[in-house]
């Protein structure tokens, strides 16, 4: 085989842009549909920008094959946050408001991220430098109380338990270490194979977790609910659309079981305060309102309020990293010290 046949076969990997980049090209983008430029000639002014032209470049040659502008995304690899509330724009054409409300998500996603490494940062680099203080211990230190004070029958115990206890931190921490990446190695090599009803069953689950993914869940069928409402389309067709769709798979399914509700006969509010990573605020909302403008009204209203929700939860539970670390560290410490000191105190009382 020559060069050429190889070069050919040989299949380069396309890194996603920068997430700071992504909300750059986004932010570009709404600020020039927002001034009454086409998205084309907003695309065209947008490869002024040296950073961004291969990104808008290839958009626009996609969107003039013919393909949406989340599937343009998608192709970029854009953050999957992005392009799955950029799919609903195919049926409500609403483009410069969908744009700000996914910018508004995406950067929310970032500070997060920004404000997570920041806190964990410093937590981590103390368990590292703790690790290592406790294998020096173990290695050199305890060998010699041991050795000094062998002969005190005083102290051997409370030496003993020190050295038991230092083993079982440090054998601990391993097998959590490989429980804990086994487990997700696992999870995200069969999270897909897993029925949509096995995956909500097991985050249901994860405490924590489950009333994240309920808030997201939820926020996402008000804030496309609504957004839908605005185009004039029933209930049931804009649920059979969110069923179609294959981004947020637990969104499809829920849609898909109010669907085949609607289709009997029966109206969704019983289902909807039944679905566990729904919220019951929904189905009331459902219930109080039987006018489509109404109804429209709430969802968005609650779309925002859960938006500030969520970023409030999160931002608190970042928060309570460093406390938390810092006073399970700070016990170990305290523990290691007492049980190192208190054989000599038990030595100095028989002299």
């Amino acid at each position: 085989m020559d060069l050429s046949e190889k070069i050919r076969f040989w299949k380069p990997v396309n890194n996603p842009p920068k997430k700071e980049l992504q909300l750059r090209f986004l932010h570009r983008l709404s600020r020039l549909l927002n001034k009454g430029y086409p998205i084309i000639e907003a695309l065209d002014i947008i490869q002024w920008d040296r950073q961004l032209k291969p990104i808008a470049s290839s958009v626009i040659t996609l969107l003039k094959s013919g393909h949406h502008l989340d599937e343009a995304l998608e192709h970029k690899h854009f953050n999957q946050v992005i392009t799955t509330y950029l799919y609903f724009v195919r049926n409500n054409g609403d483009i410069r408001t969908s744009l700000e409300k996914c910018i508004t998500m995406f950067e929310q996603r970032l500070v997060y991220m920004k404000k997570f490494q920041e806190t964990a940062r410093y937590p981590a680099i103390l368990l590292v430098v703790f690790a290592v203080l406790l294998y020096f211990v173990k290695q050199t230190v305890l060998p010699s109380f041991i050795d000094l004070f062998q002969n005190s029958p005083e102290s051997a115990p409370t030496l003993m338990l020190t050295m038991g206890f230092i083993d079982f931190m440090i054998q601990f921490v391993m097998i959590l270490a490989l429980i804990l990446g086994i487990g997700f190695l696992v999870w995200r090599l069969n999270e897909k194979k897993l029925s949509i009803d096995r995956r909500i069953r097991f985050y249901n689950l994860l405490p924590v977790y489950r009333q994240y993914k309920k808030m997201e869940v939820s926020f996402l069928f008000a804030a496309h609910m609504s957004s839908l409402l605005t185009t004039g389309l029933s209930i049931k067709k804009i649920l059979v659309n969110m069923s179609q769709q294959k981004k947020q798979p637990i969104l499809a399914y829920y849609a898909s079981l109010l669907t085949a509700e609607l289709s009997r006969g029966i109206y969704i509010t019983n289902l909807l305060a039944n679905l566990p990573l729904i919220d019951k605020q929904i189905s009331a909302i459902f219930q109080k309102n039987a006018d489509t403008d109404a109804l429209e009204k709430d969802l968005s209203i609650y779309a925002e309020i859960q938006t500030e929700e969520i970023h409030r939860k999160i931002m608190k539970a970042i928060t309570y990293i460093q406390p938390i670390f810092f006073s399970i560290l700070a016990s170990l410490i305290v523990f290691i010290y007492v049980a190192l000191m208190w054989p000599m105190f038990q030595l100095i009382e028989t002299i």
